[in-house]
């Protein structure tokens, strides 16, 4: 029986209190922890109220991509007027592109401090979804911690949404450690993935509960397509790299730890790297934990997993908490903040592998935007990992629309990773080591490694028209091909010589 003493209301009641203009820090990493209930009914308020001529948007904050009830059913309501730091949600990519909501994208490790740094001002609300509450003000998060710590200290009031979906036993899963900001920022003490610093539950000022919502909702975590040819190639063939680089002694013996981004290719490529008999039992430090890491902690070929969120599917969850007291011993939760700090994966020596839009002749890479322009979803954590790790590896197909876009292109359309930090591209063609590299090196290497060959020689003529200077490229020419694919939806058969004339 709830005998808490915060008053409990219902998600409509709970949307009255948040006013236009506000903003809201919600929790939750991908639609892991995401509030469901609250989002759904202020998306509800924000539709009566532009029926009635009044204006009704609120600023949302997150720790990354949330789910349909979240930033879908607010973006259909067309009730966001700022969002950060990283979404998924097509209707709202949308409106990004657009311009009818505003969008910061941001490194993730970065979002935590910059609130409360005030960079983006006050945070009116907080809204997080819990298992477990107790009197003193002592929040147990469920399926993800993101943002949460901050937003919860940084929040003027609190809403929370108590899923009893969730069991309680999640309570000491969590790591809860919030750094200090500078000038008395000390070192963050994790020296394995399995390392605790923090506490199991977060603590927040009780007054600042104004009200509990009660839930009984599953994440909205979405299932994996079943592996493509290329993405299952791209899979062996990263397995296969991590083995070649232990045998040439790069990686040592006993492994390291592991970090994946989240998608189908992530999914296919840690399957494979779980599969392989001569890759040793690992461990991963990483943002999300996604279905196929499930059966390699049950089989221990996983040994343990740091992460900031279990972005699973609904019946891989149940697997987890249905079997509590084992994956508790297998899995901690951090902070965005932690769990993608440039400090501890530069300490840990963390392989990377994290998927691109397209990489360029020089071993750049676009991660976010679709022909410079359009915005997909956002940098999220690559960056975090990408330009402190170890190793840091990017896969994408080596094409795109049927075969009508090449991923290989003279120069990104956007960059988000450049040459300094990116060491490894693979696509099914193959696998192209950038380490030591000069420009020149590079281009011929992904051009031959990881090309499509419908693409091969024409972007080997490129490098015929360019091949003087330290960086082999043409301010003329190196978007020819995606200006070719503008105007003729598609980037074969170019004409180089038209393009420079154009």
């Amino acid at each position: 029986m709830y005998s808490l003493p915060f008053p409990i209301m219902t998600a409509d009641e709970a949307a009255t209190l948040i006013q236009n203009g506000q903003t809201i820090g919600f929790s939750g990493f991908t639609a892991a922890g995401s509030p469901k209930a609250i989002p759904r009914a202020l998306a509800q308020r924000a539709e009566r109220e532009h029926l009635a001529n009044r204006d009704y948007k609120v600023g949302v904050l997150t720790g990354a991509s949330t789910g349909p009830s979240l930033d879908g059913a607010l973006a259909q309501a067309e009730a966001i007027s700022f969002r950060t730091p990283y979404q998924s949600d097509p209707v709202l990519r949308s409106q990004i592109n657009t311009g009818k909501v505003r969008f910061t994208d941001m490194h993730l490790s970065l979002l935590p401090q910059i609130v409360r740094y005030g960079f983006l001002g006050p945070v009116h609300w907080a809204v997080v979804e819990a298992c477990d509450i107790t009197r003193g003000g002592g929040i147990v998060l469920t399926s993800a911690v993101g943002a949460a710590p901050t937003f919860l200290n940084e929040a003027e009031k609190i809403l929370i949404e108590l899923n009893a979906n969730h069991p309680s036993s999640l309570l000491g899963m969590h790591d809860i450690f919030e750094p200090k900001d500078p000038p008395a920022r000390a070192e963050i003490p994790i020296y394995s993935p399995s390392d605790k610093i923090g506490s199991p539950i977060c603590i927040v000022d009780p007054s600042k509960i104004v009200g509990i919502v009660l839930t009984a909702l599953d994440d909205e975590s979405g299932s994996f397509c079943d592996p493509t040819p290329a993405t299952q190639r791209i899979g062996e063939l990263v397995a296969d790299f991590l083995v070649s680089e232990m045998r040439a002694g790069r990686v040592p013996k006993h492994f390291l730890p592991l970090q994946s981004g989240v998608g189908d290719i992530a999914n296919c490529v840690l399957g494979s790297v779980g599969s392989h008999p001569e890759i040793p039992n690992f461990e991963m430090y990483t943002e999300v934990l996604q279905d196929s890491v499930v059966p390699l902690l049950e089989n221990e070929r996983c040994k343990f997993a740091s992460t900031c969120s279990l972005t699973l599917s609904p019946e891989k969850m149940r697997r987890v908490t249905d079997n509590i007291n084992f994956f508790k011993r297998k899995i901690v939760m951090r902070p965005q903040e932690v769990s993608n700090h440039p400090e501890v994966v530069r300490r840990l020596g963390i392989v990377s592998m994290n998927t691109a839009i397209e990489v360029d002749l020089g071993g750049n890479v676009n991660s976010t935007h679709v022909m410079g322009r359009q915005m997909m979803n956002g940098i999220g954590g690559s960056g975090d990992f990408t330009r402190n790790a170890y190793l840091s590896i990017f896969s994408c197909p080596s094409t795109a629309k049927g075969g009508k876009i090449s991923t290989i292109v003279p120069l990104c359309s956007h960059m988000d990773h450049s040459e300094h930090s990116v060491q490894i591209v693979v696509t099914e063609q193959g696998v192209a080591d950038l380490r030591g590299k000069d420009p020149h090196e590079r281009a011929h290497l992904i051009i031959d490694k990881c090309a499509h060959p419908e693409f091969k020689e024409q972007l080997r003529e490129y490098l015929r028209l360019v091949k003087e200077g330290h960086e082999p490229q043409s301010l003329s020419l190196a978007f020819a091909m995606h200006r070719h694919f503008l105007t003729n939806g598609d980037m074969r058969k170019i004409e180089w010589e038209y393009w420079r004339a154009h």
